[in-house]
């Protein structure tokens, strides 16, 4: 795993040697109700290739889905995600930002601050959704200008 990675993410879980983070994924509440069913299913592609897309931070799934449909319901669902072997991928056209699941990487990260994101916040993308617990599901609302925005189910 990658030792900035490790360093980095404080709700660290230890549990039988698998190391598993608590992340968040933002969509849609009927999206949300599905997963929560069903599981996730890999992405096509995006930033960093097929996979499922998380974050450690709740902001960042806040976020999401981009461009929600006008009177759509929004949710977040808390995840535990059993993370695997790590690969950082810290700037646009790293030669692995696409690739590193085929170089025996289980889960790509792209830390805060570095450039690749508008926003600032770390985003990880996992190739296997069997590695991911849905924990809780959140209904929310978007942020309003005096910080409110959510309201849990």
């Amino acid at each position: 795993m990658d030792e900035d990675f490790a360093r980095g993410l404080s709700s660290f879980l230890e549990r039988g040697g698998r190391r598993s983070f608590y992340m968040y994924h933002g969509t849609t509440l009927e999206a949300a109700k599905k997963i929560n069913s069903h599981g996730f299913r890999r992405s096509s592609d995006g930033m960093l290739g097929p996979g499922v897309y998380v974050s450690r931070s709740v902001d960042k799934a806040k976020r999401y889905p981009l461009k929600p449909d006008p009177g759509e319901r929004l949710a977040i669902l808390k995840l535990k995600v059993r993370v695997g072997r790590v690969k950082k991928i810290d700037r646009q056209g790293h030669p692995l930002q696409k690739a590193w699941h085929q170089h025996g990487y289980d889960t790509a990260w792209v830390p805060p601050n570095c450039g690749m994101v508008p926003s600032g916040l770390e985003e990880d993308c996992v190739w296997d959704p069997n590695r991911i617990e849905v924990l809780d599901m959140w209904e929310v609302e978007r942020e309003t200008d005096d910080g409110s925005m959510c309201r849990i189910m």
